[in-house]
């Protein structure tokens, strides 16, 4: 066990302030999270340095396609979420009964340093559950791979806090900010969750500095209509138009099986509605088209990366130099070196 950081006691409890459900924990019991723990007038984290998953990933499987593409990532997990998601594909991760003890393999932020580096990694991704509930031991990793020349990628459902979030950025480089709907029905009905503070989130990591994409997951019926869709996309060129947008086919899992795969044509609709929103990258993934992961120059239009059609996971051909396209000059935006 950790004494969590971000919290404040109260007449009943112990306020979690990590994020947007700021839980009051009552002595003995847990946060919606199910690993941050009142015992005794503290608070305490269950997971710190429970390691549950830890593997070496190309950054683009994050996906982060404008933030040193072509590197790999040393990516970690512990369990446990704040989100209670029907359509979540790492459940068995994120998911921590009331009473379950949520352990994984011991590790020390030096061990998990040392790793990435030993693996040629040129960053550590907190991700495959969401990296918000284990967030001392993220600080931690962070600050100390940042001493170590290792950027930091949080994958995350953008529930942090205002001052997580603040807190973050010191050490934050880059983050996938998953915007699962741009409704509210749908964030209470299928995440326990709600929107609003999502894209708070959105907007206050990128004034804080952090490089941004978004990814979205689009269900039929749930999320895909044209109206919806639409309003995301001019959320996001709102705040900046080259924010990268990942879009997903849905494959039924875990709690929804009764919808059905996202067929092609809904994401090649949402992908040309992101770019009448004036969007400079949007991306196909989970799916096998032809250029759904290739990066278009947005000066002369001309593929300055082109990716394979398995998943975008790996760069075919490159055609820009420090951050510019070959053909034209025109300064991309992202992380390239």
């Amino acid at each position: 066990m950790h004494e969590a950081t971000l919290y404040t006691a109260e007449e009943q409890g112990l306020r979690c302030n990590l994020c947007s459900h700021q839980c009051l924990i009552a002595p003995g019991r847990r946060g919606l999270c199910a690993v941050r723990e009142n015992r005794d007038g503290i608070l305490y984290s269950l997971v710190y340095g429970q390691v549950a998953a830890e593997a070496v990933d190309p950054v683009e499987k994050k996906p982060l396609y404008h933030f040193l593409p072509g590197s790999h990532t040393w990516s970690i997990a512990t369990r446990g979420c704040n989100f209670r998601c029907r359509h979540c594909q790492n459940y068995s991760l994120s998911q921590v009964g009331a009473r379950e003890s949520p352990v994984g393999r011991q590790r020390s932020p030096a061990e998990v340093v040392a790793m990435a580096r030993t693996a040629g990694c040129e960053s550590i991704s907190y991700t495959y559950s969401e990296p918000t509930i284990f967030f001392e031991f993220a600080e931690d990793c962070g600050l100390l791979a940042r001493q170590q020349g290792l950027k930091n990628i949080f994958v995350s459902n953008g529930y942090l806090s205002a001052v997580a979030a603040e807190r973050a950025a010191t050490w934050l480089d880059a983050a996938n900010i998953d915007i699962k709907a741009f409704s509210e029905k749908f964030y209470r009905e299928i995440c326990g969750a709600k929107l609003a503070p999502v894209l708070e989130t959105v907007q206050h990591l990128h004034s804080l500095g952090v490089w941004l994409e978004i990814t979205t997951l689009i269900i039929p019926g749930l999320n895909d209509s044209e109206a919806e869709l639409r309003s995301l996309a001019e959320f996001i060129a709102g705040i900046s138009i080259d924010i990268p947008w990942h879009l997903s086919a849905f494959y039924p899992t875990y709690k929804l099986t009764d919808a059905p795969r996202t067929p092609p044509q809904t994401l090649l609709m949402a992908r040309e509605i992101g770019q009448d929103a004036g969007l400079h990258y949007v991306y196909l993934g989970n799916v096998a088209l032809t250029g759904a992961g290739d990066t278009s120059c947005p000066g002369c239009g001309k593929a300055v990366i082109k990716r394979d059609g398995r998943g975008g996971f790996q760069l075919e051909r490159k055609n820009y130099a420090a951050g510019k396209c070959r053909g034209c000059g025109y300064a991309l935006a992202g992380c390239w070196s």
